[in-house]
């Protein structure tokens, strides 16, 4: 696709950026990030003028609790996809630093042996707090990593365990870890996380209990309300063990048609649309300040109104 028509606005030095972006450049998609991270004006230009890039990319997303191995077993896909000949990005999502805000880089450290190698990208995003396990920029991320050129993009998520659903609106794949001896046999796959799978993993397999936990996931797979064919895959991280296997569910997930693929990216666009109006919302409704609002935060508490009718006035101050 070609590059969209620059307006006057955009500083020359912001479109060459892209352009080397485009070209699938490791630097520039590095400073693309990190601008975007920033927020404001020049990141939605920046996405903008990357935007016609995008859509070719695989996006594959691994969620579940911590323990689990989800760095170790990504680190192992990794090594797979790229003895093919595909070059992948990864966006591992940290807990924040409580001291700095950044993120922590335990994943990267993980998985330093592709550090040298071009065909991998690996950045660290903060969570900052973020809940569902993700970034508030992940949509971005992916997008800017898409138009740079990578054919499988990964996502790792901060293992928040049961409110880690969100991967399922940004990943086209989403893969389940899970491991035995985590306490809990079924913590995994409580409050909706089973229903995201695409593909559910038991790593660790060498451990004991493991065919237990296999046994379990296929058991609960019945209570799905749809696609209740999920493959349930054994891996052993560490030696390699079912990666193959791994690999070859994620290659048949995500082998949709085009229109479907425009259509999960549609929704993708929705969300991120719809995150950004309540992000404005809020800044503006904490911004207000004055007789009218005091009176209304009055009301609110002390039971004059309900919520539900605070928020409808609150819009109204400020449309």
């Amino acid at each position: 696709m070609g590059a969209p028509s620059l307006s006057p606005e955009i500083p020359p030095a912001v479109a060459a950026l892209v352009d080397r972006l485009r070209r699938g450049e490791p630097a520039a998609l590095s400073r693309c990030l990190s601008l975007v991270e920033q927020g404001g004006a020049l990141a939605d230009t920046i996405c903008r003028l990357a935007s016609p890039a995008t859509g070719r990319a695989v996006v594959v997303g691994f969620s579940g609790p911590p323990g689990a191995g989800k760095s170790t077993l990504i680190d192992a896909y990794l090594a797979h996809v790229r003895a093919l000949g595909r070059s992948v990005a990864v966006a591992a999502v940290d807990p924040s630093s409580p001291i700095s805000g950044g993120s922590v880089l335990g994943d990267r450290v993980r998985m330093h042996r592709h550090t040298e190698d071009s065909g991998v990208f690996i950045r660290s995003i903060a969570s900052r707090g973020h809940l569902g396990g993700l970034s508030e920029n992940i949509h971005r991320v992916v997008d800017l990593m898409d138009a740079s050129g990578r054919d499988v993009i990964v996502i790792e998520t901060v293992g928040a365990g049961q409110s880690e659903v969100e991967i399922v609106e940004v990943a086209d794949v989403c893969v389940v870890v899970n491991a035995p001896n985590l306490g809990d046999d079924v913590q995994a796959i409580k409050a909706g996380i089973l229903e995201i799978a695409d593909v559910l993993v038991v790593n660790k397999a060498d451990l004991p209990l493991a065919r237990r936990t296999t046994d379990q996931l296929r058991a609960m797979l019945s209570l799905r309300a749809r696609q209740r064919d999920v493959p349930v895959i054994e891996t052993v991280a560490t030696s390699g063990v079912g990666i193959y296997a791994l690999a070859a569910a994620i290659d048949a997930r995500s082998n949709v048609s085009a229109a479907q693929k425009r259509a999960n990216r549609l929704r993708r666009i929705r969300r991120l649309i719809a995150q950004s109006a309540a992000r404005r919302i809020r800044d503006q409704i904490l911004a207000l300040d004055g007789p009218q609002s005091d009176a209304l935060l009055f009301d609110a508490l002390e039971g004059n109104c309900g919520i539900a009718e605070a928020v409808e006035r609150m819009l109204r101050m400020i449309v």
